[in-house]
């Protein structure tokens, strides 16, 4: 508590706002704002607000600046979480302080520990110290606990020079060559420094900038045959409508009308759970549009519900229907809360009562085979998936084509769909390979391996995306070596830190 209270001094009450604001405005950064300089920027603050003070005070500022990011970064889930999973206020109140808490305990833990240990100003403090923890941190918070990777700093730089990072070291290289970029603005900006020490502050930022640009000017992967014609179908279907039973037979017909603009493409793409039905309900509509496919020369990769009578399990699906034969990609990484529920039974019970969903989804076999389409072997997540790029690897070694299917409709007319494709981009430029994405109402796109945005689809909209994308082969260093380069380099700083600590450097 006297952390707490010390924290809450007068004289200390503007280094917390000046904190959360820096959080707040780094969430400008991401998309759709995309003013990445401000990811530099905003961190900068934080590392200048804490110089200097006691650990504890640099904990509370460091969760000010998380709870400002996190805080106005995640306000999309009330839309989420009460709008459309009509979760009590309270509750949904609840759950995302919950979040908004855990999150901000990151940065929190970020400043205490390098002012604990490394308070004075030094270059091991300044150079190795608060990159790798920021790095290390994220990564932690990628994957303990399920996950939320969600506004990861590297994102924020996906239209930046910073972004050819990601093909050598992924998201996490991303973050790290920002953070590094944080330091040597820090150290520029501090009148006070030697000349010396800026111009290698100066230095440093010029190559974190220039060294990927010239690298990228190498390709990892490449094209391994002809163009082909893909479609993704957008039917902009009201998530507050979806599921009521008398739109189920419109829902139903226009999925099916938009397909037919989609002929003429080899791989035609519907968004998850795009039917308010299970799969096992509608054989006939599926045999019926397998058929029309076949005769228009189309495979389909369709996002569906499916029921397992034999194990009386859910699962959140990709149903492949293809000349190649037919088969099923179950999502493997699901989001608690949404997908599944990690309560107790009491709640369970609770949430029955109060007509709240309460069965889980269950998820798929980390073994599943891959899938193709009209000669491609297909990379598939669903939703958030993709926000867990070290889960896509092992498909990359095998994938010519990534497909990514949502329902960003949960999120209504917010920022989370636009950051949603801003990671898609990610995934599509440290694979370095074509990437389509179908939503149910936006944000529906076909990236280049490069990161950029081939065509797209306006949201809320109902339309039909046309475009050609290429099978690519090859692997880039981070589809090859995963984040074990950036882990494992970020922990052998951070101990040689410890060890210059040590010995008084």
């Amino acid at each position: 508590m006297r952390g707490l209270s010390a924290a809450l001094q007068p004289q200390a009450g503007w280094r917390l706002a000046a904190a959360f604001a820096a959080g707040s405005a780094l969430n400008l950064a991401f998309a759709p704002f995309a003013w990445w300089p401000i990811g530099v920027l905003a961190p900068a603050l934080l590392f200048a607000l804490i110089r200097g003070l006691p650990p504890r005070r640099a904990a509370w500022t460091g969760a000010a600046f998380g709870a400002g990011l996190f805080g106005c970064g995640t306000y999309w889930l009330y839309t989420c979480l009460h709008g459309f999973g009509l979760v009590p206020v309270w509750l949904t109140l609840v759950l995302m302080a919950a979040l908004i808490a855990a999150m901000s305990s990151y940065c929190a833990a970020l400043c205490y520990l390098a002012n604990r240990f490394w308070l004075k100003p030094l270059a091991t403090r300044d150079w190795l110290v608060l990159p790798v923890l920021w790095v290390l941190l994220e990564w932690l918070r990628g994957w303990a606990l399920s996950g939320f990777p969600w506004l990861s700093l590297g994102y924020a730089f996906i239209d930046s020079p910073l972004a050819a990072w990601a093909p050598l070291l992924g998201v996490y290289g991303v973050t790290w060559a920002a953070v590094m970029a944080v330091v040597a603005v820090n150290v520029l900006l501090r009148m006070t420094m030697p000349a010396s020490r800026r111009l290698i502050a100066a230095a440093v930022l010029a190559a974190l900038f220039l060294v990927p640009t010239i690298a990228a000017r190498h390709d990892w992967t490449r094209a391994a045959g002809a163009a082909i014609a893909v479609a993704a179908v957008q039917g902009a279907v009201p998530q507050d409508q979806k599921w009521q039973a008398d739109n189920r037979d419109a829902t139903l017909a226009r999925y099916a009308n938009l397909t037919t603009q989609a002929w003429g493409a080899r791989i035609i793409v519907w968004p998850e759970a795009a039917l308010p039905v299970l799969a096992n309900d509608i054989p006939n509509y599926l045999r019926d549009l397998h058929a029309a496919g076949r005769a228009h020369g189309a495979d389909f990769a369709i996002g569906l519900l499916s029921f397992q009578p034999q194990t009386r399990q859910f699962h959140n699906g990709l149903l492949v229907l293809s000349s190649a034969g037919d088969g099923w990609y179950y999502k493997r990484h699901l989001v608690p809360f949404g997908e599944y529920f990690p309560v107790p039974a009491f709640v369970r019970s609770w949430m029955r009562l109060m007509s709240l969903r309460y069965d889980d989804i269950s998820p798929g076999r980390e073994d599943q085979p891959v899938l193709s389409a009209s000669g491609q072997k297909l990379g598939l997540t669903i939703c958030y998936e993709d926000a867990f790029g070290s889960q896509q690897l092992k498909i990359l070694r095998e994938a010519t084509l990534l497909i990514n299917v949502t329902n960003n409709a949960w999120y209504g007319d917010s920022t989370a769909p636009h950051q949603h494709l801003q990671i898609s981009r990610m995934r599509a430029l440290e694979a370095g390979r074509y990437l389509v994405r179908a939503t149910n109402d936006g944000i529906t796109a076909v990236i280049g391996p490069h990161g950029e945005i081939v065509a797209r689809l306006p949201q809320f909209q109902e339309g039909v995306l046309h475009a050609e994308v290429r099978p690519m082969t090859g692997l880039t260093p981070y589809a090859r070596f995963g984040n074990y380069p950036v882990v494992i380099g970020a922990g052998a700083l951070l101990a040689l830190a410890v060890w210059r600590r040590r010995r008084g450097g």
